[in-house]
């Protein structure tokens, strides 16, 4: 945890870069695209914790369709912003996932190092398919390991917070979608 004024200092040194309105909008087109494609499938939809709480708290109500839901909590940042080693907090259940479809939803599509070790265990543990949707989608012009089914919006490369993603665990709860300024 950073101190409030430390907080508040990100804040000051960030700009909007995706507005609430354009978070909705995004949101509300994500809802029909999975909803079209797995609608019919009653899949498995597995949040991965922390960070997709908003994005999958504000997505689930749309999807028409019905669903069962479970979580996941592994990261590779903690309190850095940089990715380090993976860390199981939280593993998916083999009697859950064998021979199910599976939607995974995360925040933020970085490096996909996260997300891809997410695909192998779910795979691994007997799913029939694997399907996964980040808010975010960074575009750093390097290969990732895999792609997003289904993405909000992307984003250049800059340190993104707001709308699920945290900065030193803050911010979380920021309606839009803020990069810090660029020196």
């Amino acid at each position: 945890m950073i101190p409030a004024g430390q907080a508040q200092d990100y804040l000051q040194r960030s700009e909007v870069i995706c507005r609430p309105d354009q978070v909705q909008a995004a949101l509300a087109r994500l809802a029909r695209e999975i909803t079209a494609r797995l609608g019919d499938s009653q899949p498995l939809v597995l949040a991965v914790m922390g960070g997709a709480v908003v994005f999958v708290g504000q997505l689930l109500p749309q999807l028409a369709f019905p669903l069962d839901f479970d979580y996941v909590h592994v990261s590779r940042y903690g309190d850095r912003q940089q990715g380090g080693e993976l860390h199981w907090k939280v593993q998916p259940q083999h009697e859950t996932l064998k021979g199910r479809v599976v939607l995974v939803l995360d925040d933020i599509l970085d490096e996909g190092e996260t997300l891809a070790a997410v695909r192998q265990r779910v795979l691994e543990l007997g799913a029939a398919e694997f399907h996964c949707a980040v808010f975010v989608d960074k575009q750093h012009g390097k290969p990732k390991p895999l792609s997003a089914d289904f993405v909000g919006i992307e984003v250049p490369d800059r340190f993104v917070f707001g709308y699920g993603m945290d900065i030193h665990g803050a911010w979380r709860n920021l309606p839009a979608i803020h990069a810090l300024k660029e020196n």
